[in-house]
């Protein structure tokens, strides 16, 4: 099972060439694909400041990305924030911290780009 990182979940939606197409390849198989909370928060935030422009508006154009590409959401949890507050400082971003915590709460692999993630010793795929 995946957890998209927040620019492999908007790359995968666009198209674009900048998910790898191992990342395109595992996000496309049969296998549950997640989308955290924090991510969904992080992209609200970045279009309320002008800093992210999707091609609709934010309700409904992610609710419905998520239904068409059968993407589940992944609440923040107690214990996701548990394990966060005890994670080492590698990774300074808290929407990041947070997937790296929920990646190793879930056992989840993490598809991203971000080479900070790897000194959290998490599964990652690109």
């Amino acid at each position: 099972m995946y957890l998209l990182d927040t620019h492999s979940f908007l790359w995968f939606l666009w198209d674009d060439p900048k998910l790898s197409a191992r990342a395109r390849r595992a996000i496309q198989e049969d296998t549950p694909c997640y989308v955290s909370m924090c991510s969904l928060w992080e992209i609200s935030i970045k279009v309320s400041l002008n800093k992210l422009t999707l091609p609709g508006p934010y309700r409904p154009y992610i609710p419905q990305q998520l239904q068409i590409n059968q993407f589940n959401i992944l609440p923040i949890e107690f214990r996701h924030t548990a394990r966060q507050s005890l994670l080492p400082r590698y990774h300074g971003d808290p929407f990041d911290r947070m997937l790296i915590a929920q990646s190793i709460e879930e056992n989840l692999i993490l598809i991203s780009r971000d080479a900070k993630f790897a000194p959290y010793g998490i599964p990652l795929l690109w």
